[in-house]
């Protein structure tokens, strides 16, 4: 075999493996005894949230690979062997997981906290206890009997947990009992006592588990009764048939309705479940050989954790940053007036999100405003950008959204903004059907002195006032006049994309981003050594451009990556990707922004997009990157990515093997990129108000 085949097997790291590596990340967040301890607890509820996506997206993609392994071109072994590392590794987080999750409740119960189960509490917390679960807790209660011949796996739902209850007499009879998190809190709080100073807090799941003989005693004979906490896992993957005549409203709900009856992927159970209850379990939700099979710790669905209650100091949790106005939007009393002064870049959660529903609400009842258009893909459940265009259509302005009915796990909520968008009178259009759209697009038409003044904004993240406020992303408004024709366009495209458009500033999936990003690599490539590529995403994996970049550095070119999530690039191989360094930040802030930048000096060229370097990204949605054309505003986007590079706090080397280890501080100063990037913002703004 000649050494450059070796290199090459050597070239890409799967992205399942990759994914579960960036996951292990959140779960160190989780053991950093440097963070606030509310915060570690809160970081095992997001690493337990992506596990499950994890398992409902990617492995599922994976088992119906191993499932269709009679086609042509499968690769059964490989797939085979696949599943089998994902299951190792994820395994073995489980088992850092629990670890973690003891070592916080030791350093919660330091802090007067302690998370206790029934047996554990005092005479006068259990009588309060008994009648807070028959007066709140019992009336939610409602098992589901288990035959023994029959598959119930289309009965459970998978966002919650259950408890798998064997009562016995005689023989042994089963049922599965929901967990009613979405109706009652997970987190009790015990009222105080005056003998102790700790706060007591104490787990649905454990209250449910502590009377359960009440839950089937009125009904049922047996001699012994115990339970176990479980949770499944579906393939979150569902087909719409195209030939159906019917609306795509229509087909978006069956197609939900069958994500609710589709293939198991994951059954996670109490490790202390026996091993006979396990067999009979496995039998009645039909789980095989190809679904992960995950022994854990007592509780299920930690994502739950997330929301977990600082009943303690408030140093137990993150202390807020003061939130950064835009001087330039605080300039002028008009929107229009400041972006007509110069283009504004904002980012998110440093600067306020309401400059972005100002500039909506502006919109709806500004006088000469004759157009908004704009693209949703996750809002908020209370939305106010939604809210504002339902004014601009009540004052009479015509209103455009696109909605995307395919964003994965948001497909209902987009579902009923359509049918409440619609009978507002406003136009909503779907989009392609084959083409998800992702793009971040709002399109503002004025009339000024005569004539029709386009405004656009285009942003790296949703229009989402929740998630603004924990998400890195950059926004852009503009009236340059090319581009906001561009981005008006665009919206043309989605409505009529058999139309053939032209784009001279964006990039374009699938129309021209992967062609444009060639060229610029190309163009660098040409600089050899004095060539630079610095760039920023969530995911990296498609691998045509992974090449692209293997060759870049090959003739000289120096590459710096900031990857949040998935890499399947593996840098420093001796020869062949050594000119490519890359790490990961995770920290307080969902790192989330697309930034690319090629070139240095004079000849920079900066963009920022809604899209990642995944090949359904660039070939199969509608996304859409700027070019930052304003000096000013390039400089802050290089600076913010310096500091990232700098960080000696929360970056993570991402080499060969994926390992985590932290960039390592030296001597250099010990940056936290996330807090030094607030202080550079603060300054910037302030600068500009007294210049």
């Amino acid at each position: 075999m000649k050494p450059e085949h070796i290199v090459m097997q050597a070239s890409y790291y799967p992205k399942e493996l990759s994914w579960l590596s960036f996951n292990e990340r959140v779960l160190q967040e989780a053991k950093d005894k440097n963070n606030p301890i509310i915060e570690r607890i809160r970081f095992l509820g997001i690493f337990s949230n992506n596990l499950d996506e994890f398992f409902q997206v990617r492995v599922a993609d994976v088992k119906r690979r191993i499932l269709l392994n009679k086609l042509p071109d499968a690769n059964f072994d490989e797939d085979e062997a696949l599943m089998q590392q994902i299951q190792d590794k994820v395994l073995k987080l489980g088992q850092d997981f629990n670890v973690i999750y003891d070592d916080i409740l030791v350093a919660l119960n330091e802090h007067n906290i302690h998370v206790d189960r029934p047996e554990q509490l005092s005479d006068f917390h259990q009588q309060w206890l008994l009648a807070y679960f028959k007066s709140e807790v019992l009336e939610h209660l409602s098992p589901i009997l288990l035959d023994q011949n029959k598959n119930y796996s289309e009965h459970i739902n998978d966002t919650m947990t259950y408890l798998f209850v064997e009562m016995r007499h005689e023989k042994s009879h089963y049922a599965l009992l929901e967990v009613p998190t979405n109706r009652l809190p997970r987190f009790v709080q015990l009222p105080a006592e005056k003998t102790r100073r700790h706060k007591t807090i104490v787990l649905l799941d454990d209250i449910i588990l502590y009377y359960l003989e009440q839950v089937f005693a009125s009904f049922f004979s047996f001699n012994a009764i115990r339970g176990f906490a479980i949770k499944l896992t579906r393939d979150a993957e569902y087909n719409l048939d195209d030939e159906i005549e019917e609306g795509l409203l229509d087909k978006m709900s069956k197609g939900l309705k069958q994500r609710l009856r589709s293939e198991p992927v994951r059954l996670v159970y109490d490790s202390a479940l026996p091993g006979e209850m396990l067999k009979a379990l496995r039998r009645r939700l039909g789980i095989t050989r190809y679904d992960a099979l995950i022994p854990g710790g007592r509780y299920r669905n930690f994502r739950d954790f997330l929301a977990f209650p600082n009943v303690g100091r408030r140093y137990l949790e993150n202390r807020p940053l003061a939130t950064i106005r835009s001087h330039t939007f605080d300039h002028f009393t008009s929107v229009f007036d400041a972006i007509s002064h110069q283009d504004i870049l904002l980012y998110y959660p440093y600067h306020t999100f309401n400059h972005f529903l100002n500039y909506v609400r502006q919109a709806s009842f500004d006088p000469d405003v004759l157009q908004i258009k704009v693209n949703i893909y996750r809002v908020a459940s209370q939305s106010r950008l939604i809210g504002a265009l339902v004014n601009a259509a009540k004052n009479g302005k015509k209103v455009t959204v696109m909605v995307e009915l395919k964003a994965r796990f948001d497909e209902q909520n987009n579902i009923q903004w359509a049918k409440n968008l619609d009978e507002a009178g406003i136009k909503v259009i779907f989009g392609i059907p084959s083409l998800k759209v992702h793009s971040k697009l709002c399109v503002i038409h004025r009339k000024e002195h005569g004539q029709i003044v386009q405004y656009a904004h285009i942003g790296t993240g949703n229009f989402h006032e929740k998630t603004a406020k924990i998400y890195t992303d950059f926004s852009l408004f503009t009236r340059d006049p090319e581009i906001c024709e561009e981005c008006d366009n665009v919206f043309k495209f989605i409505e009529h994309s058999y139309k053939h458009f032209k784009f001279k500033h964006l990039m374009v999936s699938p129309v021209n981003a992967r062609e444009r990003i060639d060229e610029l690599i190309d163009e660098q490539v040409t600089l050899g050594k004095k060539g630079h590529i610095f760039i920023k995403v969530n995911n990296l994996v498609d691998k045509e451009l992974i090449d692209k970049l293997y060759i870049a550095a090959q003739a000289g070119v120096k590459i710096r990556l900031i990857i949040r999530g998935m890499c399947s690039l593996v840098p420093g191989i001796k020869g062949f990707s050594d000119n490519i360094k890359v790490i990961s930040i995770v920290d307080r802030f969902l790192e989330h922004p697309r930034v690319m930048v090629f070139g240095s000096a004079e000849h920079t060229q900066v963009f920022i997009s809604s899209a990642d370097l995944m090949t359904r990204n660039l070939d199969h949605r509608v996304e859409v990157g700027v070019p930052v054309y304003n000096r000013s505003l390039q400089q802050v986007i290089i600076d913010i990515l310096e500091l990232q590079w700098r960080d000696r706090s929360k970056a993570r080397v991402i080499d060969a093997e994926q390992r985590n280890h932290y960039v390592r501080r030296g001597n250099k100063k010990k940056i936290r990129s996330q807090i030094a990037i607030h202080d550079y913002l603060k300054k910037w703004e302030s600068n500009r108000a007294h210049q």
